[in-house]
């Protein structure tokens, strides 16, 4: 800790009295002593103050959402009359409002603190959640999807990038990769969750599948009250830490060129700069290549898996092993590609993982086959949708930017759910060639993404290894004017971000 705490006795001070490191960077708390602080076991705390309860919230998230589909095994489309296409707009609704709402959920979390943003989100999609399993027609159930998507929106995006103001780059993904896992959790416990609900058809004059809704609807409204209390905000008013620890947190962030870790005012140049940012689009493409075919996964497998012969309750209960698995793989390729430092060469190879799993379903006549082909199809989805995210918040420097910059390539990625929702279709079973067909081509598209992402980015860390992209700094020879001129690198930093020229893009 003697890094984060002895500034270099030959800086200067400035008015304010920060401290001043070779590179013109004001060293946080510069008056705090932080000799006491062990960082690893500071890590921990971190870890247990954030990721448990988060990771719970995200699977109660996905419970929500993806419930319908255990549901619809259990006649809801019989008992509201509802027709198939009555079913697929239901879905289709959600990730409308779900895409729209994405981004100005972020700023909004900004603004305020993710305690009570997040918290006031969860309250009322419950309440939402738990009127699902009240209605008595289409229009109802739809009317609900539709409020549910809006507010389920601020949910991932808004964790994404708390979780990103709180880990260095290194330790990010596989933070994210054990939040995400949740959505394997949810799929395996939605499916014994579904099993063991449907028992209750009749109680109180409701179908089974109303108890799905009702249950799983009252227990978010129980995590989201918890949730004003639980939920932590950002490092540099965290209640839960010292002021020695939170100096910590902020000085490794600034050491990892997170320059913005002590606080960022608004401006809407930060908007702009995402909004103008070659890496915001290519991740759009990414996520969505994962994301798509992550919908389709979430909201049909019982209805795949019922299809190879296997009645409903025991389609339900044969997706555990596979969301357990998905859970597995996940997490390990979180840690991996934190530990090598490398997103794109996980996320490219794990998308031809998944198309292989994806072209032997489509070739398959095999019920044993297409089970196997159901697990390989999952390392094409699960692990890359985390891993994705972590690299486009790895990449992006400022934190108006990346909240922005996570809402778009998120949102853009969810608007996809609408291709999602309708390609499963009932006058294509068995097999489902269709679906299949459209979620390979989507990965393909994935392959083609990451590939380009990995491209530019080393190209541009080349350029700033050569010193292309230099700037001037008044007082300091070198430098180019196109590329800026600043007084002091630190002001540099501050307003150029990710395009500073020293700094390195996550590959």
């Amino acid at each position: 800790m003697d890094e984060l705490e002895k500034p270099n006795p030959s800086v200067s001070e400035k008015e304010s009295g920060s401290v001043l490191l070779p590179d013109e960077t004001p060293l946080y708390n510069a008056h705090v002593d932080v000799s006491g602080v062990d960082e690893k076991k500071l890590i921990r705390k971190v870890d247990i103050a954030l990721i448990p309860w988060l990771s719970l919230l995200y699977l109660l998230s996905f419970l929500d959402r993806s419930s319908i589909g255990n549901a619809k095994l259990y006649n809801l489309e019989g008992d509201l009359g509802m027709s198939d296409n009555q079913y697929l707009i239901s879905l289709t609704v959600f990730f409308v409002v779900y895409a729209v709402f994405e981004v100005p959920s972020n700023i909004f979390l900004k603004w305020l603190r993710p305690s009570i943003w997040l918290s006031g989100l969860m309250l009322v999609w419950g309440i939402i959640m738990t009127a699902q399993g009240l209605v008595h027609n289409s229009g109802g159930l739809i009317t609900a999807r539709c409020f549910l998507g809006m507010l389920e929106a601020g949910l991932y995006p808004g964790v994404s990038y708390l979780l990103s103001c709180w880990y260095k780059r290194s330790e990010f993904g596989s933070r994210m990769a054990i939040f995400f896992s949740a959505t394997t959790a949810a799929g395996a416990f939605g499916g014994l969750l579904a099993a063991a609900i449907s028992s209750m058809d009749g109680i109180g004059g409701k179908p089974g599948w109303a108890w799905i809704f009702i249950l799983e609807g009252l227990a978010t409204i129980v995590a989201a009250v918890a949730s004003f209390w639980i939920i932590q905000d950002f490092p540099d008013t965290a209640k839960f830490l010292s002021e020695a620890e939170r100096t910590v947190i902020i000085r490794r962030l600034q050491a990892d060129d997170q320059f913005s870790a002590a606080g960022e005012e608004f401006r809407w140049k930060y908007i702009r700069q995402s909004l103008l940012d070659w890496k915001t689009y290519v991740g759009m493409f990414i996520q969505c290549s994962s994301v798509m075919p992550h919908y389709t996964f979430l909201l049909f497998l019982p209805s795949i898996i019922s299809q190879l012969g296997f009645k409903a309750t025991a389609a339900n209960l044969l997706t555990v092993p596979v969301y357990v698995f998905a859970c597995i793989v996940t997490c390990v390729v979180g840690y991996l590609s934190d530990r090598c430092r490398r997103r794109g060469i996980f996320i490219i190879g794990f998308f031809c993982l998944g198309a292989a799993g994806y072209i032997i379903l489509i070739l398959s006549k095999s019920a044993a086959l297409s089970y196997f082909a159901v697990y390989l199809a999952t390392c094409g989805i699960f692990p890359i949708v985390a891993n994705n995210t972590a690299w486009v918040s790895n990449n992006v420097e400022g934190a108006y930017k990346r909240s922005v910059s996570i809402g778009m390539v998120v949102g853009f990625a969810n608007l996809n759910g609408i291709v999602s929702s309708n390609v499963y279709r009932q006058k294509d079973e068995p097999r489902y060639v269709l679906g299949h067909g459209l979620v390979l081509m989507y990965i393909g598209i994935g392959i083609i993404s990451s590939t380009l992402y990995l491209f530019l980015a080393r190209r541009e860390n080349a350029k700033r290894e050569r010193g292309e992209r230099d700037e001037v700094i008044e007082g300091h020879s070198g430098g180019d004017e196109k590329n800026g001129t600043f007084v002091s690198v630190d002001e540099a930093k501050r307003e150029k971000g990710d395009e500073w020229s020293g700094y390195r893009y996550m590959l």
